[in-house]
């Protein structure tokens, strides 16, 4: 008995990450919006009544999409701020990341990039508080630093949400420059600077130059956050 009810459960997971990847790639040619329940099924090949046994509906699919595209993001952004001493090799560290993670998982980054905004109220909302969860984590790092030097919490909260929005922004950045040139996809993936400049170089050329921009520009606009955080209380 056990042995089918295992056997069963398997078979229900199974569907179920089939029904969220089928999903995520119809999800890449348009929004959560505009697409129907039996284009999923279709593409999984199950009947529309077996979707019902694991999502409410499109919007409740969109949600763990929205879960399963953020959770790792959180994490790794966490041991990279954890981790690094000094601002530039934080800087250095958590734009490579997210490169790598652009590489790895840009359906999930397109996802979120489309839906941040989009027409689906529950995934909209999901995606907020999922970034508040990531500020929250962020403040909760720079607190020891930062109350040292009498900044109040709200304060903290918001140079905490910069570098999330930042994140964001830096993300689709890198989606948008290994889209224009597939074969740059992947060049970033490194712990460091010199190493996003090595792997990078291993793309097409003009693939290895809108990386290096994105990169660039993100390490020097992290920088002037950075700044901004050092002279904030001087006045």
């Amino acid at each position: 008995m056990s042995h089918r009810c295992g056997v069963r459960q398997a078979q229900k997971e199974k569907t179920r990450r089939a029904l969220l990847d089928a999903a995520l790639r119809l999800l890449e040619d348009q929004s959560l919006s505009s697409l129907g329940l039996r284009e999923v099924t279709r593409a999984v090949g199950v009947a529309p009544a077996a979707f019902y046994r694991h999502f409410r509906d499109l919007s409740d699919l969109g949600v763990a999409l929205v879960e399963e595209s953020l959770g790792s993001l959180h994490h790794m952004i966490g041991a990279i701020l954890a981790g690094q001493d000094g601002d530039a090799e934080r800087i250095d560290a958590t734009v490579a990341a997210v490169a790598e993670h652009v590489r790895r998982y840009p359906a999930h980054i397109r996802f979120i990039a489309r839906e941040r905004h989009g027409g689906v109220r529950a995934v909209r909302e999901a995606i907020a508080a999922e970034l508040d969860r990531f500020a929250d984590e962020v403040a909760t790092d720079f607190c020891p630093r930062l109350s040292a030097e009498d900044w109040p919490p709200e304060d903290v909260r918001m140079l905490a949400e910069l570098y999330v929005d930042h994140m964001v922004m830096t993300a689709t950045a890198f989606l948008e420059a290994q889209a224009e040139h597939p074969g740059a996809a992947g060049a970033s993936g490194a712990s460091g600077a010199a190493d996003v400049e090595g792997a990078v170089g291993a793309a097409g050329a003009e693939g290895a130059e809108d990386e290096r921009r994105v990169a660039a520009t993100a390490r020097k606009q992290l920088l002037l956050i950075s700044l901004g955080r050092h002279h904030w209380r001087d006045g």
